[in-house]
C-alpha cells in the first residue's frame, strides 16, 4: 500500500528547480496566488522598506558588564517585531559556507536521487519535497527542501542524505552549532521575561530540532507567485540562515517588512511556543518568502521546539490579577496533528485556535 502511494506521488510530482530548469515561460497555473495575496514586488503598496529591523551583538551577551544591555535589546526586539539578526553569534563563516555548499550540492542532484526521500507525510523524520505538501496544496509554492531531525543527531543522522557524501558532515556540523545557539538564546529571552534563564532548561535539552533546508529557483513570474505563504512557526525559536533576500516579516501594522541580507549574520524568529509560554507579551512573528525572477536563493531554516509530546502553557509567573491566562496549552505533536488533518491550515494559524476568549 505505501509503495502505491509512494509511486502516485512521484507521478504526481514536479518540482520548482524542474520547472526553471527547464525553462518554462510562466509559472503553470496552480503557483498562480488570487491577487490579493500576491507579494506586489517593486510596489510601496503593503510593504515598507524603510523600517530598521534589530541587529544584535550576541557576543555582549557573554560579558557580565554589558548581558543586560543585550537582554534589554532582546526584550525590546521581541515585543515590537517577534524578530531579530544576530551578528557574532559563534558560528565560524566556514561552517556556514560549508552547509549552504552542501545544501546547493543536494539540490543539483538528479531529480530521481532525491526522489528516493519524498513523502508527503509531515511526521516522516527525514522528507524531500517541493511546495509546502505537494499531495495536498491547493495553490503551490516555487519551493523545494529537504527537512530532517537534527537532535539529537547521533539518532537521526544515519537517515540523512548520503548523497552527496559531504552532506552529513557539513549540515551536522552546522545543527550542532545551531542547537548550542538555540540554548542560548533561550535562556536570553526567558531572562528577558523576567524569568529563571533555566526555565527552559530541560525542556529543550530534551527539546526536537527540525532543520529545514529550503531551494527557491530563479522565477518566471516572481510577481504572481511566493515561496512560502505568511505563517508563523510552531516551535520556539528558529534561526534562519539566507544565501540572500527573499524573506519578509509583518510588522504590527500589518505591513510586509523586507529582511536586509546581512553578511555573517543569522536571523531569530519567534515561533507560538514562545508566544504561548510569554502569555502573549512576545508575539510569534508572520513571515513570508518572495521569489526572484534571476536568482536562486537557499536558507537553512533551524526549527527549535520542546519535547514532541511536551505541553506548554503561559508561566505561572507572567499570571497575575490583571494578566489572566490568554492561551490553551498545545505540543509539537499537536501541531502535526494539526496540520495533517486541516488542508486549509494556511487559512487559519495553528495559534489562533488556543487563544481563550477575553469574555
Amino acid at each position: 500500500m505505501e509503495e502505491s502511494k509512494k509511486s502516485l506521488l512521484d507521478e504526481s510530482f514536479t518540482s520548482a528547480m524542474t520547472l526553471t530548469n527547464s525553462g518554462v515561460p510562466q509559472v503553470p497555473d496552480r503557483y498562480v496566488l488570487p491577487p490579493s495575496q500576491r507579494p506586489a514586488l517593486g510596489s510601496s503598496k503593503g510593504t515598507r522598506d524603510d523600517t530598521t529591523l534589530p541587529v544584535i551583538d550576541l557576543s555582549i551577551l557573554h560579558q557580565p558588564l554589558l548581558r543586560s544591555r543585550a537582554i534589554h535589546e532582546i526584550n525590546m526586539a521581541c515585543k515590537e517585531f517577534g524578530f531579530f539578526q544576530v551578528i557574532n553569534h559563534g558560528i565560524p563563516s566556514s561552517v556556514v559556507k560549508d552547509a549552504l555548499d552542501a545544501a546547493t550540492q543536494f539540490f543539483d542532484l538528479p531529480l530521481e536521487e532525491k526522489m528516493l526521500l519524498v513523502s508527503s507525510n509531515v511526521h516522516q523524520p527525514v522528507r524531500y519535497g517541493t511546495s509546502i505538501n505537494h499531495s495536498t496544496d491547493k495553490v503551490h509554492y516555487w519551493r523545494d527542501f529537504i527537512k530532517h531531525y537534527s537532535h539529537p543527531l547521533s539518532k537521526w543522522i544515519d537517515m540523512w542524505p548520503s548523497n552527496p557524501t559531504c552532506y552529513k558532515d557539513k549540515v551536522g556540523k552546522y545543527a550542532e552549532a545551531t542547537e548550542l545557539l538555540h540554548k542560548q538564546l533561550i535562556e536570553a529571552i526567558s531572562e528577558s521575561l523576567r524569568l529563571e534563564k533555566s526555565y527552559l532548561q530541560e525542556q529543550t535539552e530534551e527539546g526536537s530540532q527540525v532543520i529545514a533546508v529550503n531551494c527557491y529557483p530563479a522565477c518566471p513570474e516572481p510577481e504572481v507567485t511566493l515561496g512560502m505563504p505568511p505563517h508563523s512557526d510552531f516551535g520556539s525559536l528558529t534561526i534562519l540562515l539566507q544565501s540572500r533576500e527573499g524573506l519578509q516579516i509583518m510588522d504590527s501594522n500589518k505591513n510586509w517588512v523586507c529582511v536586509p541580507y546581512i553578511e555573517g549574520a543569522l536571523i531569530v524568529q519567534l515561533g507560538d511556543q514562545v508566544e504561548v509560554m510569554s502569555n502573549g507579551i512576545y508575539k510569534s512573528v508572520i513571515h513570508r518568502v518572495t521569489v526572484n525572477k534571476d536568482f536562486k536563493r537557499l536558507s537553512f531554516a533551524s526549527l527549535h521546539s520542546l519535547p514532541l509530546h511536551k505541553k506548554i502553557s503561559p508561566a505561572p509567573e507572567l499570571i497575575d490579577g490583571n494578566n489572566a491566562v490568554a492561551y490553551g496549552e498545545f505540543s509539537f505533536n499537536d501541531f502535526l496533528n494539526y496540520i495533517s488533518s486541516n488542508d486549509d491550515f494556511l487559512q487559519e494559524r495553528f495559534i489562533d485556535t488556543l487563544k481563550k476568549s477575553s469574555t
